[in-house]
């Protein structure tokens, strides 16, 4: 699955308009805190968390994971989108649990 098609599901909402979506998800992964995603978050990886800082932004980019969605309504700054954009990071969110937004990325 890409993250264009991921972007497609009705659940999500693509905060990072005009970024390229073609890369490839391995596999979803959950994770809140930042220095354990930092050690094993999977390149290419569709990263689903609730902390929502720059420095979400700064590990995504450290383990090359493909996305990122934003669960349980997290509210998501401006600053961080736009940060996102500069780095080429899309960023996703969804009122949906952590679980639920993974599955949503669960790859067969």
């Amino acid at each position: 699955m890409t993250v264009e098609e991921l972007s497609r599901n009705e659940s999500l909402t693509l905060l990072t308009e005009g970024l390229d979506l073609s890369a490839e998800i391995t596999k979803p992964f959950c994770c809140d805190l930042l220095s354990i995603a930092m050690g094993k978050a999977p390149a290419g990886a569709c990263w689903v968390t609730v902390t929502v800082n720059t420095n979400t932004l700064a590990v995504a980019t450290l383990t090359d994971v493909a996305c990122i969605i934003f669960a349980e309504g997290s509210a998501v700054d401006p600053a961080i989108i736009e940060k996102a954009k500069d780095e080429e990071i899309p960023l996703f969110k969804t009122e949906l649990s952590e679980f639920d937004a993974a599955l949503l990325a669960h790859i067969n």
